[in-house]
């Protein structure tokens, strides 16, 4: 096995693993950026935010009700997501609150 991080032939098929960041927060949503490896980044729309379904297909694991809102023109690769706060318990508390409609 090649060192960890290792250039090609080191690892799992030279494949650099998505990387994700700890969760940041404001007075209304948490936060959190997510790093796509070159081979990924390169497959990603150029100018425009990706909705749920298209950056899920691209291999990008995270709970429900994140929402990609923000490109960081510098950097593409670098995914900006948020959600509300306490999105997670809002949504079990209107589950079971109010019928889907």
């Amino acid at each position: 096995a090649g060192a960890p991080g290792g250039g090609p032939g080191g690892g799992h098929s030279g494949a650099m693993p998505i990387q994700y960041s700890e969760k940041y927060y404001d007075d209304t949503h948490e936060y959190r950026h997510v790093v796509l490896p070159q081979d990924i980044a390169k497959l990603v729309p150029k100018g425009r935010l990706l909705s749920e379904p298209e950056w899920r297909s691209l291999g990008v694991q995270q709970s429900r009700g994140w929402v990609h809102y923000a490109i960081h023109r510098p950097e593409p690769h670098i995914m900006l997501f948020r959600r509300p706060l306490n999105y997670q318990q809002n949504q079990q508390a209107h589950a079971q609150s109010i019928p889907v409609q």
